[in-house]
């Protein structure tokens, strides 16, 4: 098997697990079971089960957000597009932690704060990198700061949910705040 061809099976393989079993009750054991491999391959191409959830999410946010950010949108204003790509990227943040990590893991894990900052960074610099892509919202020099700061007090926001909300109707109380209350004003700032 071919370095690409073996990270891959270990991504699956976990994948599979973590959304079936959860985080922390899928084993490193496991998920060398399921892809076919020794667990000393697995150490091989990442140092821990917390680096394969890393490549796992980082994959996806990948896809979607570049799905996301190159919709055709053309027939609607700036501040709506912004608007709409905030809340769609929100909506996958909420997802990635709902789905991926798990409301457990955020909450009980010692490493769960770094583990999310270090996603959210990520995620600020894959936003960044796919919205100033975008021709028609990059055509002021001063747009790359502004949408840096959009960006990041966004993100601060949305990974904060995951720290401070218990239960999906307070996520989804605080996203509906998000929306009406705080986004607009961001979009705004950085229009």
């Amino acid at each position: 098997m071919e370095i690409d061809k073996i990270k891959e099976s270990i991504k699956k393989a976990a994948q599979d697990l973590f959304r079936k079993y959860g985080y922390h009750k899928t084993s490193v054991n496991e998920i060398a079971k399921k892809a076919k491999i020794a667990k000393a391959t697995i150490y091989k191409y990442f140092e821990s089960k917390e680096l394969v959830l890393h490549a796992i999410l980082m994959d996806y946010l990948r896809v979607s957000i570049n799905e996301l950010v190159h919709k055709d949108s053309k027939s609607i204003n700036k501040e709506e597009h912004l608007t709409i790509l905030i809340l769609k990227v929100s909506k996958l943040s909420y997802t990635v932690c709902n789905e991926f990590i798990g409301w457990d893991f955020i909450r009980e894990s010692t490493n769960a704060q770094e583990f999310l900052k270090n996603l959210s960074d990520e995620l600020e610099r894959l936003l960044y990198a796919e919205f100033l892509s975008i021709e028609e919202l990059n055509n002021d020099p001063t747009y790359p700061e502004r949408l840096r700061f959009l960006i990041k007090a966004s993100k601060s926001i949305i990974f904060s949910f995951a720290f401070t909300s218990v239960s999906d109707a307070d996520v989804r109380k605080n996203f509906i705040s998000f929306q009406k209350e705080i986004l607009p004003y961001l979009v705004k700032a950085a229009l």
